[in-house]
């Protein structure tokens, strides 16, 4: 192997093991995965991530309100207005939370009413 094709390949290989997922012991990095993969559209690992955080960190709004939106992605509604709530507990003048919280509140209600399903709307 020629000289600069070592230091390409050596640069790729430590590159690769620097990546904001190399810690899954902590709760950001578990955010930040399941951020990753929702922007992909796929739900249930980020709630699965989320949920993970949310174990490591049970104080972070951050990851009870990501896990909400998750949840409400995947069509667990329930559950998800459980994680809004908690989410505001934590950190009631967060205006982004309050604003998903609000959002989610309106569509809950409406449709509590109209399918008779799921008890206990905002």
């Amino acid at each position: 192997m020629k000289p600069h094709r070592i230091v390409i390949f050596s640069l790729l290989v430590v590159a690769g093991a620097c990546t904001p997922y190399t810690h899954p012991e902590k709760a950001s990095t578990q955010i930040a995965f399941g951020t990753s993969v929702a922007k992909k559209g796929l739900w249930r690992e980020a709630a699965f991530r989320y949920e993970q955080a949310v174990q490591k960190a049970p104080e972070n709004a951050r990851a009870h309100n990501n896990l909400a939106v998750a949840l409400e992605a995947s069509g667990e509604f329930a559950r998800a207005l459980t994680e809004y709530k908690k989410a505001l507990e934590i950190e009631p003048n967060n205006n982004y939370i309050r604003r998903n919280y609000a959002r989610f509140a309106e569509f809950y209600t409406a449709y509590t009413k109209t399918t008779g399903k799921a008890a206990g709307a905002p």
